[in-house]
């Protein structure tokens, strides 16, 4: 069966195709997934890796948590579930607090 992989503390310059020839070294790939910013479409420093069975998935964490990739140490682990959320899209609204003070107004002597 296959096992999903959190890999975090990428360089923001690492692709798919970095990741997917890096961990064929333990096993079979299934899928990459390096996570995006919405916004700015760059990446935000963590993947997915789908492993092709549990075995591949823990020699993968055998062969490279905290082990160095691109000049950074790697965090791999098995991926947890997503946690539920409430729908709405989540964040607060923009924009700087409240007014308060101004202060240092102009005063004539």
């Amino acid at each position: 069966m296959a096992t999903k992989l959190f890999v975090g503390n990428l360089p923001f310059t690492t692709t798919e195709n970095d990741l997917h020839d890096h961990f064929a070294q333990a096993g079979s790939i299934i899928s990459v997934n390096v996570m995006q910013d919405r916004a700015t479409g760059r990446s935000r420093g963590f993947a997915f890796i789908e492993m092709g069975s549990q075995e591949d998935a823990n020699k993968a964490i055998e062969m490279f948590h905290q082990k160095d990739f691109q000049g950074r140490p790697l965090t791999v682990n098995e991926a947890r579930p997503r946690e539920e959320r409430p729908p709405g899209g989540g964040g607060g609204r923009g924009g700087r607090g409240g007014g308060g003070g101004g202060g240092g107004g102009y005063r004539e002597r």
